[in-house]
């Protein structure tokens, strides 16, 4: 049986992509149950209905609060019953009480090598930073915005000539390899999450989590 799982997005969805990718190829046994968007131009939306999945839109700016938004929100999610609940591209600061609800089974990935550079133009800081090396994270959501338990990280090498434009693209491609990864963990009961920690294999990860390699795949 496939491992129920739904994503939520805010625009093109190239995660998404990857995990659907990585699906029809049966590298991954997961179903998408549905994608969730507070954007409804958001181009993820397109990807998953080309795929076949269904699509909804939540506008966060129809609602008075940020806590009726997540109310809404969690609602819906609920309704699929899903295991795991993926952030891909979801540009919302989250209550503590949606966080709470779905701890040890909410993922989000992070475009640097936390616990560096939370929040935005993670990119653009690290070169600012005359950092040698950037990448990106992925970690269980916590009520914290980006401090979530690591579970996975990749890094790239940060060039002399390098812009916040060459090295985002180099970091997406980054994302595409171990954020699919990191789901198949989850779906296989290989990653779990115990007392705001996270497990591999039954052994507790360090802060960075476990540094990406071709090895792991």
């Amino acid at each position: 049986m496939s491992y129920p799982i739904v994503v939520l997005i805010s625009g093109s969805g190239s995660n998404l992509q990857a995990l659907i990718d990585q699906s029809l190829q049966g590298l991954l046994n997961i179903k998408i149950c549905a994608v969730i968007s507070n954007k409804a131009e958001a181009y993820g939306l397109e990807r998953a209905k080309l795929a076949g999945i269904p699509t909804h839109t939540l506008n966060h700016k129809s609602f008075d609060s940020r806590e009726e938004f997540d109310t809404e929100l969690q609602a819906l999610i609920d309704q699929y019953q899903p295991k795991l609940v993926v952030l891909a591209g979801f540009m919302r600061i989250l209550t503590e009480t949606f966080a709470k609800h779905f701890e040890g089974r909410m993922l989000n990935i992070h475009p640097s090598l936390l616990p560096k550079y939370k929040g935005l133009n993670t990119h653009q800081r690290a070169i600012d930073a005359n950092e040698k090396e950037h990448g990106v994270s992925v970690h269980f959501v916590s009520p914290e915005l980006d401090a979530g338990a690591v579970i996975l990280q990749a890094s790239t090498v940060i060039a002399q000539e390098e812009t916040a434009e060459t090295l985002a693209s180099k970091v997406h491609c980054l994302e595409h390899i171990i954020y699919p990864l990191a789901v198949k963990w989850f779906s296989e009961e290989r990653l779990t999450f115990h007392d705001g920690k996270a497990f591999f294999d039954k052994n507790a990860l360090p802060e960075s989590g476990i540094l990406y390699n071709e090895a792991l795949t």
